[in-house]
């Protein structure tokens, strides 16, 4: 299974800029023969961008979504609002390379005051298959909460998929926090960040596929572009097995007052 993910910019607002990077970047993607790209977290509209009600033309988003899919034979999983009628979620939609709908995750951790006021929060963990392969999905700060890698991991996910909008100062997240949390489940992230700026935010790029060794199978820095890596299978480098700690985790009491 190959995995592409695809830093850029944020379309900030602007649907058909955002079609344009989508169309590139799943281009780039086939041309690579990745089986399944990630973008970031809300890419349409762009993270700063959404607002409580759709934009105009919403309604055929996730159609044309859809059809590029089909048109360049690649699976996504992107960010998007989840225009509910009672409520908004700010949401992760896997879709297969036929235009199949795989799964829809609604992110679970809201963060900071912009997020808890625009956003209801998910209530459940998603994994779905695709190409026998078991994912798992996760949006930003879900991912910065050792229990939600941990669940995913026991359902036997090999991967979480991750879109997500980290901005600064938080780059230790990018770089220390996502490979620990790989590392600790013996499983890969695939974590799929803006770069550049919108409106008030600067993002800090560094989006990365970290393998279940913790190190990165391929990682940014700055720059807009695609990464690339085949998920491993089996052991480690060298013959040497990953993590055991699932296997080996022995619970404690609790702590005595």
């Amino acid at each position: 299974m190959r995995i592409a993910v695809y830093q850029t910019p944020s379309p900030a607002g602007d649907l058909p800029a955002g079609f344009d990077i989508l169309d590139l970047a799943l281009t780039n993607a086939a041309l690579a023969d990745a089986d399944m790209l990630v973008m970031p977290e809300l890419f349409l509209p762009g993270y700063n961008a959404v607002t409580a009600t759709p934009p105009e033309g919403w309604d055929r988003v996730m159609t044309q979504v859809q059809d590029m899919c089909k048109r360049h034979d690649c699976a996504l999983t992107i960010g998007l609002p989840d225009y509910d009628t009672k409520a908004v979620y700010n949401a992760a939609y896997a879709i297969s390379a036929t235009g199949e709908a795989l799964a829809k995750y609604r992110k679970l951790q809201l963060w900071g005051a912009r997020e808890n006021a625009l956003f209801s929060p998910g209530d459940g963990l998603v994994t779905f298959s695709y190409g026998g392969t078991k994912f798992g999905l996760a949006i930003c700060y879900d991912i910065e909460f050792p229990e939600h890698a941990r669940a995913l991991a026991r359902a036997g996910v090999a991967a979480i998929l991750t879109p997500t909008a980290n901005m600064m100062p938080h780059i230790n997240v990018n770089l220390i926090q996502v490979p620990g949390r790989a590392m600790e489940n013996g499983i890969s992230i695939a974590y799929a960040n803006y770069t550049g700026s919108e409106g008030d935010l600067d993002y800090v790029g560094h989006s990365v596929i970290s393998g279940p060794d913790g190190y990165p199978m391929a990682a940014k820095g700055m720059g807009a572009g695609l990464l690339v890596a085949d998920l491993p299978t089996g052991l480690g480098e060298n013959g040497i097995p990953y993590s055991t700690q699932l296997s080996d985790y022995r619970p404690a009491k609790p702590p005595m007052n």
